[in-house]
């Protein structure tokens, strides 16, 4: 039986490509790591989405986020209001867009561990070792230094037509799923239809987000709460996994909720 999980990204503005971490496609980088007014009407958008029903989430945490006093303290709150039901995962360090830069395992590995240290002391109990390259950007060298900094889930493939350049330089994603599987590192990629996104930015930009609602509507029930690492450790069992963003629950002055069928909501 297939189950989804339900995930979400804590990246500001200021963390996106555009503004951070990638070789060519960063133009303006902000220099604040103040939280941005879209994030934090985010974060209230996501607390009341989250008590809205009563399935699990994982939240994939930037460590340089946490520096945020704001952001830290919400993310407490959550954690203690919702302790059974949210787990944190490792985002990274800073967002930096790995497989875009030549190849570094030594440094990248060296950021894995403080962004882990960081993260893992912060949400102590809630923390689990599930990695989330950040815009998706996974090569076949980082899975090495992954296993050996303890991660055991890797959820960064996002096969479509529109990311192959998202794996490396010459590399693709079958080479990053091979990768994963020599080392022992569980692979759960991104949900997509039709060969095409259909998480994050997907969800809100034309024509995808209709290909994205349509193949959200589908969607099985979601892994129980008393149930979430087995399932996601468990490589025999098949999960589908859907992310959207923070941020994007600041959108329709802040009304804005993920297209989940309300019917696996409440099931």
């Amino acid at each position: 039986m297939s189950l989804t999980w339900l995930t979400i990204d804590c990246d500001d503005i200021r963390h996106i490509p555009k503004h951070h971490g990638h070789p060519t496609r960063t133009k303006s980088p902000i220099a604040s790591s103040e939280l941005s007014p879209a994030f934090k009407s985010g974060m209230k958008g996501f607390e009341e989405w989250l008590e809205s029903h009563d399935k699990p989430v994982t939240l994939f945490v930037i460590a340089d986020s946490l520096e945020d006093e704001e952001f830290s303290n919400w993310l407490t709150t959550i954690i203690e209001r919702f302790t059974h039901r949210v787990t944190i995962g490792c985002h990274g360090l800073d967002h930096k867009s790995w497989s875009a830069w030549p190849e570094n395992p030594d440094l990248f590995k060296q950021s894995m561990n403080e962004a882990i240290k960081i993260i893992s002391d912060f949400a102590k109990a809630n923390y689990r070792p599930w990695f989330r390259a950040p815009a998706g950007y996974m090569a076949p060298w980082m899975i090495g230094p992954l296993f050996e900094c303890g991660i055991t889930v890797d959820t960064s493939i996002n096969d479509s037509i529109l990311t192959q350049s998202k794996s490396g330089r010459g590399n693709t994603w079958q080479q990053v799923r091979e990768a994963c599987n020599d080392v022992g590192v569980i692979e759960r990629e991104w949900l997509t239809k039709w060969k095409l996104p259909v998480n994050g930015p997907a969800l809100t930009k034309f024509p995808l987000s209709v290909i994205a609602r349509y193949a959200w509507k589908s969607l099985p029930s979601v892994i129980n709460c008393e149930n979430v690492q087995n399932a996601i450790e468990d490589k025999n069992q098949t999960i589908n996994t859907v992310y959207w963003h923070i941020l994007d629950h600041s959108r329709n002055q802040g009304k804005w909720q993920p297209p989940i069928p309300q019917s696996i909501l409440n099931h």
